[in-house]
Parts: C-alpha cells; structure tokens; sequence
C-alpha cells in the first residue's frame, strides 16, 4: 500500500511536525479509514476521492486536509536535509514563481523568507489551524464554522507550493531515494482531491502544468 511504502522510503523520525491522529470511535475516524481502505484497494485515484453517499463533504475535507498535512510533512521533512537556507534562499518554485509569507500575526505583509523558514511558519501555522476546535470540531454534534472550506483552500493552496518547490528544486533527490512513484501518487491523490471539489484557484497550479510526463498530473 502507499502508506507502507511512503514509510519505507521515508524515515518516520523525521517528519516535519507531529502526525495529527483521528481519535477511534469518532466518525472522522470511521471517515479516515475508509479513505485509506479505497486508496489501498487500488481503485483509480479519481473515484478515491469522490464524496462516499451519505457523508458529510466538511467532514471529508477535514479528513483529507489532515491526511495530506501528514503526508505532505513525512515528504518535506525527509527531504529537509537539501532544502537549506544555502540551496534555497527564496521559498520558489522556478525562476518564475516566488512564494512570500503572510500570517497576520507576525508577518502581516507578504514577506520573503528562504524554503526552509517558509516551510516551518506553514506547517507550523496549520498545526494551529487543524489542532482549533473551533475550525476544526472533533466533538459529536459541533458544527464546521461558515468559513471552514475558506480555511481548508488556503491550507490545500499552501500546502500544493511544497509540491512545487519539492519537485522544481528537489526532484533529483527524491529520485536519488526510490521515491519518485510514491511522492507521485501522493501528488495525484492530492491534485485528484482539489480538482474533484474546486478547492484551489487553477492559477495556483500553472507552476506543475508542464512538469515532465509521469511526475504527476497536469
């Protein structure tokens, strides 16, 4: 299965940041492990995403957008050791793309900062967000806040910029350790997922369109 494997390839000590775990017994849980049940059966990558009959889509997003924090985070954090401060100074994806950090608390103008400091404030700006009760409820009966797919496309979108800068700047580490095909399935099941709900501006994608045929999907 991917999971297995995304942990054969990558060393779990190194995950950027603490795996957010669904709590047994709750729906998002029963939620999760029919997520990962589809990805495992090998069924096409679109229908894996599609919203299963009778569930709630906050839900389903709120599953997937902590899956793919946790996904995202064993990527980056086992490629961390390339992305420095040296190789990377600006948080890019090419010469075209550059990626400034506002959180309006400390950075409150779009700043430049280098991949690795931009890559810590977003992972540590959405372990804040997914750990809110009030964004993201764990609790039976506790509504989604009105903003809640607001919240989710600006993590999503946040989150698809370490997919650029990973394979513009990074690809031929990853190739070095056998990881291609499973950062690229995780890419997929990422980009299957925004696509299949809307939830990324299609401007946002432009930097992996012309990404070389079997990187992802464009």
């Amino acid at each position: 299965t991917m999971a297995l494997c995304l942990k054969q390839v990558f060393n779990k000590d190194k995950t950027f940041r603490p795996r957010k775990k669904f709590e047994p017994g709750t729906q998002r849980f029963e939620l999760y492990k029919k997520a990962q049940a589809s990805l495992k059966s090998g069924l096409d990558l679109k229908a894996v995403v599609q919203l299963p009959p009778g569930e709630s889509i906050n839900d389903w997003i709120a599953v997937h957008v902590v899956d793919f924090f946790n996904r995202i985070n064993l990527i980056y954090g086992t490629m961390s050791e390339y992305c420095t401060e040296r190789s990377c100074p600006i948080m890019s994806g090419g010469l075209k793309y550059e990626y400034r950090w506002q959180d309006d608390s400390k950075y409150k103008k779009p700043t430049k900062l280098s991949a690795p400091q931009y890559m810590c404030m977003l992972m540590d700006w959405i372990e804040m967000l997914i750990n809110n009760e009030d964004i993201f409820p764990t609790r039976i009966g506790v509504p989604f806040p009105k903003q809640f797919q607001q919240v989710c496309t600006k993590i999503l979108t946040r989150l698809f910029r370490v997919f650029v800068h990973v394979y513009i700047h990074h690809f031929d580490s990853i190739i070095n350790m056998g990881a291609e095909a499973h950062v690229n399935t995780c890419y997929k099941h990422f980009y299957y997922f925004i696509r299949e709900f809307s939830l990324i501006d299609h401007r946002e994608l432009e930097p992996l369109v012309r990404i070389p045929q079997g990187w992802g999907c464009a």
